[in-house]
């Protein structure tokens, strides 16, 4: 009875330990993606380390950070081929993003911009409408003069609800491992989806409003640690088990 309960302890201390980590750097596997108005996301895949503070008993996500440049690509083309949002045929993005500090929401610049490309494809338009994106993630208006004149509205990012008006809206959310409650994201195991709104009006009457969101996802990676600790745990009760049997 006695060897029973110190394999038990060792387990639950070990749960216990895995629950309650704080300020660990977790892996985490994700993508940074741009949709404007009803036009097919770009979407850039990205693996990084976010440095995580848990907060009390079960990791409750408090704050985090993303490096600067794990979401980065150059001259992405993404073709458009639908007639409902003619004259445009292909957007193409060269952009990556800066630091991150996250509480459940925070700036996150992303450099760069997106080349709406008109009347033609990318390596051929007849016209291109440049966006710059380094508004977007952080707050603050971007003016482009020109042929066709440009204003870009940017704000931070929102792990709850962006929305352009009442019409356009995009959601984030905090998720942990289901036994551990919604917010507890900072125990490995967890994803957070951070969104931005993308506001661009133009001098084009068909186009005087282009909406967009910048949407981020992560999934973090249980640390090798606590995988340790939780596989010990287990290993203890099955020998225990087993000598039981015997």
């Amino acid at each position: 009875m006695r060897k029973l309960l110190s394999v038990l302890a060792a387990g639950f201390l070990a749960m216990s330990v895995a629950g309650q980590a704080q300020a660990v750097t977790l892996p985490w596997v994700g993508s940074f993606a741009i949709q404007l108005a009803t036009l097919a996301p770009v979407v850039i895949p990205g693996t990084g380390l976010s440095l995580v503070n848990g907060s009390g008993a079960g990791g409750h996500l408090t704050n985090f950070t993303v490096p600067a440049s794990p979401f980065a690509t150059a001259g992405f083309v993404l073709p458009v081929t639908d007639p409902v949002v003619f004259p445009i045929a292909g957007v193409q993005v060269t952009a990556h993003n800066a630091n991150g500090n996250f509480g459940l929401g925070g700036a996150m610049p992303i450099n760069g911009a997106a080349k709406i490309c008109l009347f033609g494809t990318c390596g051929a338009a007849v016209s291109n409408l440049s966006v710059p994106l380094t508004v977007v993630g952080q707050g603050g208006v971007a003016l482009v003069t020109g042929a066709v004149n440009l204003t870009v509205i940017g704000a931070p990012w929102t792990t709850g609800t962006a929305a352009i008006g009442t019409a356009f809206t995009a959601m984030g959310f905090v998720h942990g491992p289901a036994s551990n409650g919604a917010s507890s994201a900072a125990n490995g195991s967890g994803a957070v989806q951070l969104v931005t709104p993308i506001f661009v009006s133009t001098n084009i009457g068909a186009s005087a409003i282009v909406p967009g969101f910048g949407i981020l996802n992560l999934h973090f990676v249980p640390e090798p640690g606590t995988l340790m600790l939780l596989g010990s745990g287990i290993a203890g009760l099955v020998a225990f088990g087993r000598s039981r049997v015997r």
